[in-house]
């Protein structure tokens, strides 16, 4: 199967990019380089730099291509919250360039990397995939009107939309400037020294998926057909407070805490239930917690 990978340059991107050339596949790369890194695509990947809404170099890429993993967008919730116009122009009208075009080559399978943010603030915990979908703030916004357009797409033109609902993924290799993400800035603030930045006291839940867990689950449900919606996840809520509190012990010591108060678009707590995804393909995450802040401090440190 040979497999275009939008986004890949990025944090994720690049991971999966790596997952999909050790199992096989033929892959390509379309990525603008705004914000992904030429240095984190694999030399196996053909790289064609170009943004998803420019038709005539998308068209080009697609040929020979059986599938799509979408994961080019924009992905910073406060930046949503202040640029609404900006993910909307960039994320969802981007998104609907991208499998037009994918319509007009023939080409009717896409993996679309979605989120968490989603569901906004949930009713009960752990969230599950029926659970209402009425996101907190324009980013969950882009990401639930790209699966609306997927499932449209679907029903009309046949399309195999598949779509993964991530929820906090975190890792070695992710390079994002300025660097937005709490664990990575958390452990970058620990190593320098200096005060960790923590909204809300640190008190709001999260479930942390190890990125080389969530990179496998693409290439988990590539042969998955109709529209299908699955979360990613651990199943298992930590409050980021204790997150703080275990890259500490890994290290061997603390830093202050520089409190930043609330945040617009954040959600207090979600977790999920990532059951439906364990029996469509039998994923299931490997890395523990601990295990992966570990991996994560030492590729930090070096």
């Amino acid at each position: 199967m040979n497999v275009l990978v939008t986004g890949g340059a990025g944090f994720i991107g690049s991971h999966v990019v790596r997952f999909l050339l050790e199992d096989g596949y033929q892959v390509k790369v379309v990525d603008n380089l705004s914000r992904g890194n030429k240095e984190s695509v694999d030399s196996r990947a053909e790289l064609i730099v170009a943004d998803i809404n420019n038709s005539k170099k998308v068209k080009e890429a697609l040929k020979g291509v059986d599938a799509v993993i979408h994961m080019a967008g924009l992905i910073v919730v406060p930046e949503s919250v202040k640029d609404p116009i900006k993910y909307c122009e960039n994320n969802v009208i981007g998104a609907v360039s991208l499998i037009e075009s994918m319509r007009k080559a023939g080409v009717k399978k896409i993996i679309f990397s979605s989120s968490a943010c989603v569901y906004g603030t949930p009713d009960k915990l752990p969230i599950k995939e029926d659970a209402p979908v009425r996101p907190d703030n324009p980013y969950g916004a882009s990401k639930a009107s790209i699966e609306t357009f997927l499932q449209t797409y679907n029903v009309i033109h046949g399309f195999d939309s598949i779509i993964l609902r991530y929820f906090n993924p975190y890792g070695p290799g992710e390079e994002h400037v300025p660097e937005t993400h709490a664990i990575p800035n958390f452990i970058k603030a620990t190593l320098a020294k200096k005060p960790i930045p923590l909204y809300w006291q640190g008190e709001q839940i999260r479930d942390f998926i190890y990125i080389e867990d969530l990179a496998r689950a693409h290439i988990d449900v590539l042969d998955q057909k109709g529209y299908q919606v699955f979360n990613i996840g651990t199943e298992k809520g930590i409050k980021v407070k204790d997150v703080i509190s275990e890259i500490f012990k890994i290290v061997g010591y603390e830093v202050p805490i520089k409190d930043l108060g609330e945040r617009l678009g954040d959600v207090h707590a979600n977790f999920a239930s990532s059951e439906k995804l364990k029996k469509a393909v039998g994923w299931r995450p490997k890395v523990e917690l601990k295990d992966g802040l570990k991996r994560t401090v030492d590729y930090y440190e070096s």
